[in-house]
């Protein structure tokens, strides 16, 4: 028996989540577990269903060291007691020692990964959907990904969730070795080769976890339309052939899906409290002066509020973002408009930093680019103080600096792919149209010539740029919020159920 029909349980299975709503369990203030994105998106969905009045479970393994918790047998005993006796209780945490002593989501070792996840699936599976017993079941990623093919089974409808393309291999006796009885469900899991018995299947044909996700869901949504038909166009090569041919299916089948993730609401440049000014689409101009010279101070830039400032907001990867298209003219860039002083500011971790120290060391450009280390409250103050950031993806699964960006007034220079092309169109000043600047070509040749279409919007008239921009910073609000993405979700499951989510 699943939850109530007037009110359809979902249960949402995540490794990572940011914060959880204030009432909806005991725990909810202490539980942060972040690697990346993923968690930002968990906890704005979760919280607008939550606040839409769904009934609303999430499961998350208990990562007692990042959660402040001490280990006490006594407890935990008591703990469980507890929920027992509070059926309101909307939080499920996942208990096994492969997840106690982390202090971060994800280990540097693959191997632990992946003793992670199977242990967080197999309490899932053996514990808390017998417990929640859900009409619906939501899983995010690789790590849930063994889940939709128990969901099959049950006749539970599950909606698997891509956020990442990253997936591993496992043989069944692997999984099951974990505690996870997979030959309950083995024949809903997607293998290298086709599976004639489960006991030849056992220990010899290796389940390919993702495309076992997308083959068992019975729904399927990626986080953005369009990355999702240039995955079933096959316009990425790093992409395997066997999750490409599922996802097809589903596609064609009219079982998938594209969904925007937003930013988290906190992204608001009138109330966030990182910038040495807040201010709003009415007084944007003063207030992104004040952030620009706060943040030139702090980085010891040139500081000059007439200075165009571009912001690399996202991790420094070759293989996903394209930071060495910027290095390859980063001082072209900076000396075709030496004159006005033009900045670069990167606040982002990764490999090719180095690079980008080293190309400041050996043209002197420590006055007009700062090479800083990830830090919230630094990246916050470059949203609000700067011109534009730059996002030369090769890819881009959904994106979420696209977004955040013209909501204080900052415009996007990207590539156009995936989910920055179903979110920033180009600026054409004369037809009053568009939030950004974007360029087809994957170069740095590319690149520069969106570089050059920022400057040149930078260069108009006070009046012209400033109508324009005030319109983006409204209209971005707007457009990216959780509150359209709850929406499309709420309509999802209910497609999904038959029935309404919310009565």
């Amino acid at each position: 028996m699943t939850g109530s029909l007037s009110k359809p349980r979902v249960l949402i299975v995540t490794p990572e989540v940011t914060y959880l709503p204030e009432g909806m369990g005991n725990m909810a203030n202490s539980l942060k577990a972040k690697a990346g994105g993923l968690a930002d998106v968990s906890a704005a969905l979760i919280s607008a269903l939550y606040k839409l009045g769904a009934d609303v479970h999430v499961a998350i393994p208990y990562y007692r060291e990042m959660f402040g918790s001490k280990y006490n047998p006594v407890l935990l005993k008591e703990q469980k007691s507890i929920k027992e006796k509070i059926p309101e209780e909307r939080i499920h945490l996942a208990e096994d020692r492969a997840f106690y002593y982390m202090n971060c989501v994800y280990s540097c070792y693959g191997w632990e990964n992946i003793n992670i996840a199977l242990a967080f699936q197999r309490e899932v599976i053996n514990h808390i959907v017998p417990r929640v017993k859900p009409d619906l079941i939501h899983c995010n990623d690789w790590m849930t990904s063994i889940i939709p093919a128990m969901s099959r089974q049950l006749g539970i409808p599950c909606l698997f969730t891509i956020h990442n393309i990253h997936t591993v291999k496992l043989m069944l006796s692997q999984i099951e070795d974990r505690g996870i009885d997979a030959a309950y469900f083995w024949q809903h899991l997607y293998y290298d080769n086709m599976a004639i018995s489960y006991e030849e299947t056992r220990e010899n044909n290796p389940v390919e976890l993702l495309t076992s996700a997308v083959f068992a869901a019975h729904f399927v949504n990626t986080v953005s339309l369009t990355f999702l038909k240039e995955l079933v166009e096959e316009k990425h090569n790093f992409v395997g052939q066997h999750l490409t041919r599922e996802l097809s299916n589903k596609y064609y089948a009219g079982c998938a899906y594209g969904i925007l993730n937003a930013p988290d609401p906190s992204y608001n440049p009138a109330h966030d409290n990182s910038l040495a000014q807040c201010y709003t689409p009415e007084d944007y101009f003063e207030g992104k002066q004040e952030n620009k010279l706060a943040l030139q101070k702090q980085l010891g830039l040139i500081q000059d509020i007439n200075a165009p400032l571009f912001f690399w907001p996202s991790r420094l990867d070759t293989i996903q973002k394209g930071c060495q298209l910027l290095s390859e003219i980063l001082y072209e860039t900076v000396s075709t408009y030496w004159n006005q002083n033009l900045e670069i500011v990167f606040v982002a971790n990764g490999d090719f930093q180095e690079y980008f120290k080293n190309i400041v060391n050996m043209h002197n450009l420590h006055e007009r680019v700062a090479v800083c280390d990830f830090n919230d409250n630094l990246s916050r103050l470059a949203y609000g103080a700067s011109d534009f950031i730059l996002m030369p993806s090769l890819f881009e699964p959904c994106g979420l600096p696209q977004m955040i960006a013209p909501i204080y007034g900052t415009l996007p220079v990207a590539h156009d792919t995936g989910g920055i092309h179903d979110t920033i169109v180009h600026i054409d000043v004369r037809r009053n149209k568009g939030n950004g600047f974007l360029f087809e070509t994957f170069d740095s040749g590319g690149l520069m010539w969106a570089i050059t279409q920022a400057m040149d919007f930078y260069n108009l008239p006070k009046q012209i740029k400033n109508k324009i921009i005030k319109e983006i910073m409204i209209n971005s609000a707007t457009d990216f919020n959780y509150d359209n993405t709850a929406r499309q979700y709420i309509d999802l499951y209910e497609k999904m159920l038959a029935r309404p989510l919310i009565t």
